[in-house]
Formats: structure tokens, C-alpha cells, sequence
């Protein structure tokens, strides 16, 4: 089983090795990494907070997600808490900018920590799959939204979102000249990646984007 990732200075201890590895392995990592020098994955926020974030900016764009969050921060408090989530109930929520489908995830969220149904502390000691499936059990949380959330707050080395718009767009540029590309075809490009897809993953965003996503 996985042990907790350990940090050194902001930095995922596997971190250094990673890149090394991916350089030697894969031509595009090995321009793609020197392109963004001295930055690397940093997590965010705790583990309740990171998943409330998660449902709020789904299918709307970062400014809007922000909007909403900061909104949602200003009527339910600070720090974010599954309790006071709760307690400011269905109208707060809905009149931060929530609709009524996130009103629900977020609550249901809510209610999964507050009663211990899904446990934190555990997690770092659980395989990527038994995390997900227990993410999965909350409603509004899918593979994707649990892929992302092992990546962001548990930085665990290996995760492949082969759901994301993002990575499969950068594959697509990157390594087939701009053309569409595959789940499958996607996955084999990612075999060189092994045991690294994080990091891979992490800087085919950089691609995309410079500025880091922070969760």
C-alpha cells in the first residue's frame, strides 16, 4: 500500500527522480521539461475543502468557479467546514450562485465527512482505486473529479485522467501533430510515463498553460 508522499519544501520527494526518468524516456518530456524550470505540483487546501471546489467548478469557467467559491466562503463562513455547509442549508447556497444539482453534491459532500462516512486519514495508506471508489460513493464526485483530487491534495505519483479535455489535448498536439487521439492511443504514449504519469500529466498542462492550477 501507498505511504503518505513527503514533501521538501513544497516538493514531492519522487519529485527530482520523476523528471530524470521522464527526460531519459520520452523526447517531448525532454524539452517540455527544461521549459518550466524551478515549479512543481503543489497541493492545496485540505481535503473537504479541495472536493467542495471540485463540485463548484464543475462545467463553468475558472472566473465563474471563483466567483461562486468566493461567494459561497462570504454567506457560509470561513474556514469551510462540512458544519457550516450544513447549516447554512439550501437558500444560502442557492443564493451564492449554486444551482440546485450542486446544492445537493455539496451537501451530500457535507454529510460524508461529518458523519465519518468517508475518512481522510486513511487515504494515504489506501491504493489509488480503493480512494476513488470511495470518492465515487458521494454524489457529484466521479472518476475524473477523484482522479484530480488524488493528483492536487494526495500528489500521488501515478494517476493518468484519461477523461481530461486538457492532457488529451496536449497528447494530441504534442505527439500527433495535432490530431485527434484516443483513450487508447493516449494510454500507450503514457506507457513510456510509468511509474510517473502525474508528472507527465503536470507538465503536458504546463503546455497548455503556464500558471499552475491550484486546488
Amino acid at each position: 500500500m501507498p505511504s503518505q508522499v513527503h514533501r521538501r519544501n513544497g516538493k514531492p520527494d519522487y519529485w527530482d527522480q520523476a523528471l530524470v526518468e521522464l527526460t531519459k524516456r520520452d523526447r517531448v518530456m525532454r524539452k517540455l521539461i527544461p521549459a518550466h524550470p524551478g515549479v512543481w505540483l503543489e497541493s492545496r487546501g485540505n481535503p473537504f475543502v479541495t472536493l467542495a471546489r471540485s463540485i463548484v467548478g464543475q462545467q463553468i469557467s475558472v472566473a465563474a468557479a471563483e466567483s461562486v467559491w468566493q461567494r459561497v466562503l462570504l454567506n457560509c463562513g470561513r474556514p469551510l467546514t462540512p458544519s457550516r455547509i450544513i447549516d447554512a442549508g439550501v437558500p444560502v447556497l442557492r443564493d451564492s450562485g449554486l444551482s440546485g444539482r450542486k446544492v445537493e453534491y455539496i451537501l451530500d459532500l457535507a454529510g460524508h465527512f461529518k458523519s465519518r462516512a468517508v475518512r481522510p486519514s486513511r487515504w494515504a495508506e489506501m491504493d489509488d482505486e480503493a480512494v476513488i471508489a470511495e470518492l465515487s460513493d458521494i454524489r457529484g464526485i466521479g472518476r475524473w473529479t477523484a482522479e484530480m483530487f488524488l493528483i492536487f491534495n494526495l500528489q500521488r505519483p501515478n494517476i493518468l485522467p484519461l477523461d481530461d479535455v486538457g492532457l488529451l489535448k496536449a497528447i494530441s498536439l504534442l505527439y500527433f501533430s495535432g490530431e485527434r487521439v484516443s483513450r487508447y492511443e493516449a494510454r500507450e504514449v503514457a506507457q513510456a510515463w510509468q511509474p510517473w504519469c502525474t508528472v507527465a500529466t503536470w507538465y503536458l498542462w504546463r503546455s497548455l498553460d503556464p500558471i499552475p492550477v491550484e486546488y
